[in-house]
């Protein structure tokens, strides 16, 4: 797994993006944020013990079993996805398992079988599948 190496930066360099990012959407300072830029394309099996934000493409399947994976609104995957919660902005292709919550925002759209027990479309995002609700 990457990390960012945090020694190598001399002290009042500006966050990375992600980071950024991640604060501003409140992050605790002892949480750590995983993304995924713009320009990467990842094919293969994706698994992670954290939070993951992806703002490129992914082609495979993505796991993160007690965690949140955000799609970002420049995101396009093409893949299973396997998470605690996943909040769509971008694009998904593929069948999506969410032990808690499926939310697709205004911009987000999923194309693909839908499993979870709870789930949100706000006004605009687009869902074309079957959905499969779960009792708890």
């Amino acid at each position: 797994m990457w990390k960012q190496d945090q020694s190598s930066k001399p002290a009042g360099t500006p966050l990375e993006p992600a980071i950024a990012a991640g604060a501003a959407r409140g992050a605790s300072a002892g949480q750590e944020l995983v993304g995924i830029g713009e320009s990467l394309v990842i094919k293969g099996d994706l698994s992670a013990s954290e939070d993951l934000t992806v703002r490129g493409q992914v082609e495979g399947s993505i796991t993160l079993t007690n965690h949140t994976l955000t799609v970002d609104a420049q995101a396009k995957l093409t893949a299973n996805i396997a998470a605690r919660a996943v909040v769509v902005v971008g694009n998904v292709r593929g069948k999506v398992t969410a032990g808690e919550k499926l939310e697709i925002r205004a911009s987000g759209s999923v194309i693909g079988d839908v499993v979870s027990p709870r789930l949100v479309i706000v006004d605009g995002g687009s869902l074309r599948g079957k959905v499969e609700m779960p009792r708890s």
